[in-house]
């Protein structure tokens, strides 16, 4: 049997159960409680910079090398879903994203931290191995609504991780928020164990050469280049932001806590709504537009927040215009990657992420420089400038 006849009998016969709505709301948890362990640390690096003695902005590193380690396990371990027994992969690398968040609760000294904040980022990335999953098990007529729970699992996940992160640090302080993580992914850990199906690789390519074949699409495709680049700008801007947005409201003008971080966090519910609002104008008018208009409306984000700074409504609107043209902008710009080639969208899929989360990685750093040598002014120009060039390559694409 040819590896092409293997994958698609394969597929068949799971296709032919239907994925049960238990299942699938389980898929949706697991997806946004893993993708969670992203984005805790951005709430809680106020009290980091306390605890440990740091320059204001050098508790930047910390979500910086989880960023790194997120672009590293998109790049490096999402393609394995290809590769690898399913169920197996996505089991055994929640045990090391439990690991690496013990180690990171247990932390001595900065470097541990950072180094563990490098491994929470690298093993959180079993969220891209879920999504694909959940459309392979799905039946070809119920992909789209499985695949939109999944990813709306996600898009909570993300909300949530910073009003949970906040309030436990500053009640209890940040390791506690470590070891809430570690014990979420051990019990979901254990029922992915216990309740999802085996699913077998698709294909027999060899590792070097399935890493290899992403290059080949980066190569091959102009629409992806600009895409990525948009999106590795439009990232960075939104990461600069919420990486040193605990220090702006830990400083004078607001003395406030992670709790607040968390709760103006729960403004970007309008960004998870956005998403399927923006999908359809991407079918209407082009994805490109789409693009462009949120790479605007971001400019216009930091143009608030520099503008209106000690100002809590300002913060507000502005976030709630942030997190609406990201998540617009990203959801047409993957429209555009999909349509590409819709046999290798997993891994376009790779690429997108991967060079997305590198961007985001790059906007922590540099906007944590940025901030310990201009404050939140620093940061605001660094998130409107890399906006704006991300919008005069959009009007190219």
């Amino acid at each position: 049997m040819t590896p092409h006849s293997f994958a698609m009998q394969n597929m068949t016969n799971i296709q032919a159960e239907s994925l049960s709505t238990s299942l699938v709301r389980l898929l949706a948890i697991a997806a946004g409680a893993a993708v969670a362990n992203s984005y805790y640390n951005q709430a809680f690096i106020g009290h980091l910079s306390a605890d440990f003695g740091l320059v204001s902005g050098g508790a930047a590193v910390v979500p910086m090398l989880t960023q790194a380690g997120n672009a590293l396990g998109v790049l490096f371990l999402a393609p394995l879903g290809d590769r690898l027994e399913r169920k197996s992969l996505i089991v055994t690398t929640i045990a090391a994203l439990v690991m690496s968040l013990i180690g990171a609760a247990l932390s001595q000294g900065f470097v541990w931290l950072a180094v563990a904040s490098l491994a929470v980022g690298l093993f959180a990335t079993v969220a891209q191995q879920i999504v694909p999953l959940a459309v392979h098990l799905a039946p070809p007529a119920e992909r789209g609504r499985i695949l939109g729970k999944v990813t709306g699992g996600i898009l909570i996940g993300i909300l949530l991780a910073r009003t949970v992160s906040g309030t436990l640090s500053d009640l209890w302080g940040w390791p506690y928020v470590f070891w809430f993580a570690a014990a979420l992914m051990t019990i979901i850990g254990i029922a992915l164990a216990r309740w999802l199906p085996r699913a077998e690789p698709t294909t027999d390519l060899s590792y070097p050469r399935l890493i290899g074949s992403l290059w080949s699409l980066v190569r091959t495709h102009e629409v992806l280049r600009k895409a990525i680049a948009v999106q590795f700008l439009i990232f960075a801007a939104f990461i600069a932001f919420w990486s040193n947005l605990a220090l702006l409201l830990s400083g004078p003008a607001y003395q406030l806590g992670g709790t607040a971080v968390g709760l103006l966090a729960l403004v970007g519910v309008a960004g998870a709504l956005a998403a399927p609002i923006a999908g359809g104008l991407a079918d209407r008018r082009g994805p490109a537009a789409v693009v462009s208009v949120g790479a605007a409306l971001i400019v216009v984000a930091f143009g608030i927040f520099a503008l209106w700074q000690g100002s809590i409504v300002g913060l507000v609107v502005g976030i709630l215009i942030l997190d609406l043209a990201v998540q617009s902008s990203q959801v047409a710009n993957q429209a555009r990657v999909y349509a590409l080639d819709p046999t290798a969208r997993s891994r376009l899929n790779t690429v997108f992420m991967a060079t997305m989360l590198a961007g985001g990685a790059v906007g922590a750093g540099i906007g944590g420089a940025a901030y310990a040598a201009w404050g939140w002014a620093g940061t605001c120009t660094f998130g409107a400038i890399s906006a704006g060039i991300a919008l005069l390559l959009s009007q190219k694409s």
